[in-house]
């Protein structure tokens, strides 16, 4: 297994997971369960990964819970999805509170209910001074939009990719300008990204796993967190691996 270290991406101190959150419909589905069910399922799991995170070095951690594409579910399906994104909101600030977990959420807010956008704020404010954790949830989001809109923005301003990033990822925060991430990881069987953080990802490791996120277990992320640790990232270069090869064959 490869040292501390070697897996931090070119020397950073974060490292930012991403979870595509798929499977609470099928899991409930199959069980002859109402989707909803599953959606709340999930949030038990959501609750699992975040307080275990940072025990596994993950400093940030960003959540698919809502694609801006999900609109087109079927209307009951999407408001119960809403009241429990507010009902998880409301009991949730506490425990993030007792746990240093910082809250943040990306993507839209002018689609979403007023009174989950205020519980939104509400969370946001209530754990700003969090450090054990970035918990960052992606709520009517999409990459496409993020970047058209950060095109819109900047114009000719965009002078560095740095810049440009900054607009994409909704960051206003000096120390988190490049939410770049380390480790994404899909549940559910999909093998896809489905519109997800594509600027962040660039050069992310993908993980996917067929278990259905209500049934996604912290050794499930334990897992996944270990396979990144082994793997070597290269950026475009030469691993230290072939660097030493061809140090060798001088």
């Amino acid at each position: 297994m490869q040292s501390t270290r070697d897996w931090k991406a070119r020397g950073k101190a974060d490292f930012h997971v991403a979870i595509i959150m798929d499977g609470n419909g099928r899991w409930a589905t199959r069980r002859g369960l109402p989707r909803v069910v599953g959606h709340r399922a999930g949030v038990e799991t959501v609750r699992r990964v975040a307080e275990a995170a940072p025990g596994l070095g993950i400093t940030k951690l960003t959540l698919f819970a809502f694609s801006s594409d999900n609109w087109r579910r079927p209307r009951d399906e999407v408001g119960a999805l809403m009241a429990l994104l507010q009902t998880y909101l409301e009991a949730e600030i506490g425990r993030l509170v007792d746990s240093d977990i910082r809250l943040t959420v990306i993507g839209r807010r002018d689609r979403l209910p007023a009174q989950l956008v205020d519980n939104i704020a509400a969370a946001e404010a209530a754990t700003a001074a969090g450090q054990g954790l970035r918990l960052r949830i992606a709520l009517d989001y999409s990459a496409r939009d993020a970047i058209t809109r950060a095109a819109c923005a900047l114009g000719a301003a965009a002078s560095s990719l740095s810049t440009f990033g900054r607009f994409v990822t909704q960051s206003s925060d000096d120390d988190d300008s490049a939410p770049e991430v380390d480790l994404l990881i899909r549940t559910g069987g999909e093998k896809r990204l489905s519109d997800f953080l594509l600027w962040e990802s660039a050069y992310a490791e993908l993980w996917f796993t067929d278990r259905m996120w209500p049934e996604f277990s912290v050794d499930d992320l334990r897992r996944a967190v270990g396979e990144f640790r082994c793997r070597e990232r290269r950026f475009g270069g030469l691993g230290p691996s072939s660097s030493a090869v061809t140090a060798t064959a001088r």
